[in-house]
């Protein structure tokens, strides 16, 4: 990979490999890479349903919004769904983890910014979500994109205080920009696409 980067042996890198073209894919896990994220279902398919069956130890996150239309082949699909943000959500994957016979991980995903054009559960709505969420599914922590034009750190401490009065210890925050910020801020997670991959060619 073209770009070593600095992320302690406790954190979990996820190597966001949405839009990366399959050669990249084999040459990361050539080198030992298993954990990735995508942010589509569909795409997901194209790149992972083929090499699936060849490494048992592949570790997939779902880190795009999810609808519930789509719950089955998430459901199939991916180990890990980070975007729980509604109950409906929530009820889709429960029904399919039953009709599948899977157990996945999960994470909420807290609209920390509140931003009407993202997806998210609001942070005054988290604690409710939560309870409704983890009497179903096995929910392991918390999710947040900051907005673009404000200081990343105010939201990873958001993040990390929420997570704390959840007593979820899990916190997926933190991209190519601003991972080191949120390690200082105790991301278990962080999510990177070109600082891993190098730029996207398309």
């Amino acid at each position: 990979m073209p770009h070593k980067l600095e992320i302690p042996k406790t954190t979990t890198l996820i190597a966001v490999s949405k839009k990366q073209p399959l050669e990249k894919i084999h040459a990361a896990l050539k080198d030992g890479q298993r954990c990735f994220g995508e942010n589509r279902v569909q795409e997901a398919y194209q790149h992972w349903e083929n090499l699936q069956g060849d490494y048992a130890d592949l570790d997939l996150h779902l880190i795009g919004p999810l609808q519930s239309n789509k719950a089955v082949d998430a459901v199939q699909l991916f180990d890990v769904i980070q975007t729980l943000d509604r109950k409906k959500i929530v009820d889709a994957c429960a029904n399919e983890e039953k009709k599948q016979g899977r157990k996945l991980k999960y994470f909420i995903q807290v609209n920390t910014g509140e931003e009407p054009q993202k997806s998210g559960v609001l942070p005054v709505d988290v604690d409710d979500l939560y309870h409704y969420a983890n009497d179903k599914l096995d929910v392991v922590g918390l999710m947040c994109i900051p907005p673009q034009d404000e200081a990343p750190g105010l939201h990873f401490a958001l993040l990390r205080k929420l997570g704390k009065k959840l007593n979820l210890d899990q916190l997926s925050m933190g991209m190519s920009a601003d991972y080191k910020m949120a390690l200082k801020f105790g991301a278990t997670h962080v999510r990177i696409g070109s600082a891993f991959f190098g730029p996207r060619t398309q």
